[in-house]
């Protein structure tokens, strides 16, 4: 496994081992695994691979049977309820694959909903005026300005309420941003277009970028790429 070019590691991976019961058994063991400060980094792996398993442990969606997951000096995997979900919400900016939009709350609504939950990441989202005005800012560079005030559904196309969930994810510039297949609905123009924008958006954040794809073709866009089988067993 390449090791990063980055220095400053803001994740570490010790020992994990998680596992899923019942019929649908599935798990996952990582030894060791880091990603630098405001890396860029591609995780590939075939569908039901664990790829979204990952992910899950990472954010703290769940959480392992042991091992521990270090995130920006923080043991995620030992927190427990409510500090968990806040530390969630505070660092990481989540692009779902099904984008898990509110249907019935405005495109600025969904963009906005994050900070109510993220002290620190709304006074971030503040500094340049308001909250909402960063909002604007970023739906505008994401060409849904004329759309601020419309409901998120249903009469958003696929492509829209990805980029609804893509400004939700950078607002308040949290310091992970965890990307799940979120070039699945674009063309290769708008796929181009979309990550020169999300790679403009993290670099003036400073974050850490972890995208999961599976087109190799992206890879030169990373820094790193990563197959999941070469980190982690599953069985």
């Amino acid at each position: 496994m390449p090791l990063s070019t980055h220095t400053d590691t803001i994740l570490r991976i010790s020992d994990v081992e998680f596992s899923w019961g019942g019929d649908s058994a599935f798990s996952l063991a990582i030894d060791d695994f880091t990603i630098g400060q405001r890396e860029r980094l591609l995780l590939m792996g075939p569908s039901g691979s664990g790829k979204s398993t990952f992910l899950s442990l990472i954010c703290g969606i769940v959480s392992p049977q042991t091992g521990g997951i270090n995130i920006a000096e923080t043991v995620i995997s030992d927190l427990r309820g409510a500090a968990r979900d806040r530390f969630r919400a505070e660092t990481f900016g989540i692009i779902f694959q099904m984008f898990n939009l509110l249907p019935y709350g405005s495109i600025t609504d969904n963009v906005l909903l994050p900070l109510r939950f993220a002290r620190a990441r709304r006074m971030r989202a503040a500094l340049q005026g308001t909250p909402s005005a960063e909002a604007r800012r970023l739906l505008e560079r994401l060409g849904l300005a004329p759309s601020l005030h419309r409901r998120a559904a249903p009469t958003l196309s696929v492509g829209q309420q990805q980029r609804v969930a893509v400004a939700r994810a950078l607002i308040g510039a949290p310091a992970v941003v965890i990307a799940d297949e979120p070039t699945s609905a674009l063309d290769q123009d708008h796929q181009e277009a979309f990550l020169d924008l999300l790679f403009e958006e993290v670099a003036r954040a400073e974050a850490t970028l972890i995208m999961v794809s599976h087109d190799p073709a992206l890879a030169s866009r990373f820094d790193r790429t990563v197959a999941l089988a070469d980190i982690a067993q599953q069985t």
